[in-house]
């Protein structure tokens, strides 16, 4: 059996498309579909159905994708072994965050990781979203929640604080309220519900029972911008909104506390590259964390 097939057939499964994979192996389109034909041949099995918006797995194909990643493993486990991945940290480096801590936090720091390091490349993907890691979205995520399944290392970042805050034009208009049930009295800013991809990032009830926003904004970075120009009253990160001086804390005794954590799967943790991204995350949070309070 050709590994090159089994590599290409693990990329196709974790895309979906086979012209998604063969842009992410920088290999012609027809290429990848004649190597899973010829692997098919080989197994004498059906491993994709295809069609003309992607592709789905066989019950055979998910049997032969759970071997294939620990062939996968394997092989990165053997390199590892002769030193042939630990020459130099180079390569490329998807990372998957929350926008709030990954745009202001992740984004303004990561450029030191590439100075330090040239032949290292980041992909930073901070989208409101959760991204699998077993397909291959992304090699390291931060998440606001530990995983409970699947083959992946995790480790906790950093505890971080949630608080009410408004803009000082709106609270000069409107006055601030005293009481957590005043807050039903004041325009509110929050998140779309339907949109909310963890328990762990539904917290308007923790703040206020039946919590009803007049502007609702997926993005954290979003909410912000909207409670800065005045929308009204809004739960925002601590650490993202204590640097704005037209920010002003609501009810400062009401916080809630959430955790972010590394995660990646574990075929990557001998991978020197995978390895350097992520203690350097570690390192950075662990050197800030005062801020996340």
């Amino acid at each position: 059996m050709n590994w090159d097939d089994v590599r290409i057939f693990l990329a196709v499964a974790r895309t979906g498309q086979i012209l998604a994979a063969s842009r992410r192996l920088e290999l012609n389109h027809a290429t990848v579909s004649r190597r899973i034909t010829a692997l098919e041949s080989n197994l004498q099995s059906k491993l994709l159905i295809r069609r003309t918006n992607g592709c789905d797995l066989t019950q055979e194909g998910e049997t032969f994708m759970h071997a294939a990643e620990r062939m996968e493993a394997e092989m990165l486990a053997a390199r590892a072994a002769v030193g042939r991945t630990d020459t130099e940290v180079s390569g490329t480096v998807r990372i998957g965050a929350t926008d709030g801590f990954g745009i202001s936090f992740l984004a303004p720091r990561l450029g030191t990781l590439t100075r330090q390091y040239p032949g290292l490349k980041i992909q930073l993907v901070p989208v409101p979203q959760s991204f699998s890691l077993s397909r291959r979205e992304a090699d390291i995520s931060i998440t606001v929640e530990r995983p409970q399944t699947g083959r992946l290392v995790a480790r906790k970042l950093v505890d971080y604080a949630l608080g009410l805050y408004a803009s000082k034009t709106y609270l000069d208009e409107f006055g601030a309220p005293k009481t957590a049930a005043d807050l039903k009295t004041h325009r509110l800013v929050g998140y779309v519900e339907d949109l909310i991809f963890s328990p762990q990032l539904h917290y308007r009830a923790d703040f206020v029972r039946n919590w009803e926003s007049d502007f609702e904004i997926s993005a954290v970075l979003g909410q912000m911008e909207a409670v800065r120009s005045g929308a009204g009253i809004g739960i925002l990160h601590r650490f993202i909104a204590r640097p704005y001086d037209d920010l002003a804390p609501v009810l400062p005794d009401l916080r809630v506390d959430r955790s972010y954590w590394i995660v990646y799967h574990e075929t990557l943790r001998n991978i020197r590259r995978i390895k350097t991204v992520v203690d350097f995350i570690a390192s950075e949070t662990e050197r800030e964390k005062q801020q996340f309070i």
